[in-house]
């Protein structure tokens, strides 16, 4: 078999992958292998698994994120996947370890205090910018899909809104620009309707019925506010009522924190937030106390029988 030069395969990889995923995930494929893969591996025309592994270990000692590495070796699998069914590469047993987080990161959320307290303000102060951060706090919704809400999105009769796009700035391939775009949410199972609280719809009644539905809600206008600037509004918000510098997706931690709390049973929360499964909600979300797992232990053991035992 002959074999082919990497980049020669990472071309050929991308016009097959092109066909099968949205232009945003491919938009990012081209970004981690422009700026990560290629540089290390363009003239190789044989990688072995220590090769992979020298690299992964050279992004982290660089100081990229261990969730940033993790995506960069992804895309780098399937490209090598891809190699080694089109007999373009010779197959390599890929069984490259990352090295363990010495701690586990902490969620990042509004106390139930600051929550409340954020609320009041954007409640008090109005402007459709604290509308979004309302809503965010209220739906959990992310920043894409906040951004892309439209007015005819939301359905006041029925107390609901409707997630069906997301705004995203993509990178455009060999090029230095990026530009915005309009895709479905992230996945499948984000395409949802998510329920309004007495208070938001109480909110958004008026604003609806003087709105134009094709307007969209941050701007009030038929063009949208982009991520990033409604980010920075966001982040100067933080900074002038004196709240930690908690990253905008907080608030979507903080809103299914605070479902938790509430004793909202786990599924339920998972299909608000449009999670693909609810492990997913279980990972980030519930973390028993100590009271919670003694009170297991003794359910158990009265179950059982065996106390006094």
């Amino acid at each position: 078999m002959t074999q082919t030069k990497f980049e020669n395969i990472v071309e050929k990889w991308k016009e097959n992958k092109q066909k099968y995923v949205k232009i945003s995930s491919f938009c990012t494929y081209s970004l981690l292998i422009e700026k990560h893969i290629l540089p290390y591996f363009k003239n190789k025309n044989k990688i072995t698994e220590q090769d992979v592994e020298r690299f992964i270990f050279q992004k982290i000692s660089l100081g990229l994120s261990e969730k940033t590495v993790k995506d960069i070796f992804l895309v780098l699998k399937m490209i090598l996947n891809f190699a080694f069914k089109n007999k373009l590469l010779h197959r390599v047993f890929l069984d490259v370890k990352f090295p363990q987080c010495k701690q586990e990161k902490k969620l990042k959320v509004f106390s139930k205090q600051e929550h409340k307290r954020l609320l009041r303000f954007v409640k008090a102060n109005f402007s459709f910018k604290n509308l979004g951060i309302y809503i965010c706090l209220s739906t959990g919704l992310r920043i894409g899909e906040i951004c892309g809400l439209k007015w005819g999105d939301i359905d006041i009769q029925e107390g609901v809104l409707k997630v069906s796009r997301t705004i995203q700035r993509v990178y455009i391939e060999k090029t230095s620009k990026t530009q915005i775009i309009f895709t479905s949410p992230k996945t499948k199972s984000s395409q949802r309707e998510v329920p309004l609280n007495r208070s938001l719809i109480q909110i958004l009644r008026l604003m609806r019925k003087i709105s134009n539905p094709d307007y969209f809600v941050l701007t009030n206008s038929e063009k949208p506010l982009e991520p990033r600037n409604f980010r920075k509004y966001y982040n100067k918000l933080l900074e002038k009522l004196g709240l930690p510098k908690i990253p905008f997706h907080g608030l979507r931690h903080s809103f299914a924190t605070r479902c938790i709390e509430s004793r909202c049973d786990y599924k339920t929360v998972s299909v608000i937030l449009g999670h693909s499964n609810i492990t997913t909600t279980l990972n980030l979300y519930v973390h028993p106390n100590l009271e919670q797992k003694k009170k297991c232990i003794n359910q158990m053991s009265s179950f059982l029988g065996s106390e006094g035992i």
